[in-house]
């Protein structure tokens, strides 16, 4: 089967697209490192903190990051031994893991959250127009169920 290559339009909005998404998670990386955060930990304990009791399925969590079995296992790893999360037995399955928001994490993305969302703020929402911010949500929600289909975990 043929390769169905790119046009020039779809090259450059794809390229675009690509370069906009890395440097704006490595923005808010940067913006995040004055509360001893990451980026990837903030992720997490948003994930985390959106549940009403903290505790997520370690296999979910990374489901919804999108990130591989090891890496997931080893951020929690190092999330845990800066006491941001801790790791649960699964009461139903001998095999799984329950990844849990301490006390310590909700004070971190507590203190975290106003600069993050300032950052939010300053490099997407405040430059787009309304009308622009509700087409960005849309085409997310869109390659987000495609992605759902797909098997991106591994």
């Amino acid at each position: 089967m043929a390769t169905n290559w790119l046009d020039d339009d779809e090259r450059e909005t794809w390229r675009t697209f690509m370069l906009m998404y890395l440097q704006l998670g490595a923005q808010l990386n940067r913006d995040l490192a004055p509360t001893g955060l990451s980026y990837q930990d903030y992720l997490v304990m948003a994930s985390l903190s959106d549940r009403p009791d903290g505790r997520m399925r370690v296999v979910e969590l990374g489901s919804e990051l999108g990130w591989e079995k090891s890496r997931i296992s080893h951020h929690i790893s190092r999330m845990c031994a800066r006491g941001l999360v801790r790791k649960e037995p699964c009461p139903t399955d001998q095999r799984g893991m329950y990844v849990v928001l301490t006390s310590e994490g909700r004070r971190a993305i507590r203190a975290a959250a106003p600069a993050h969302v300032e950052s939010v703020r300053r490099y997407v929402v405040d430059v787009l127009s309304r009308e622009q911010f509700a087409g960005l949500g849309d085409v997310a929600r869109v390659v987000l169920e495609v992605l759902s289909t797909t098997s991106v975990t591994g």
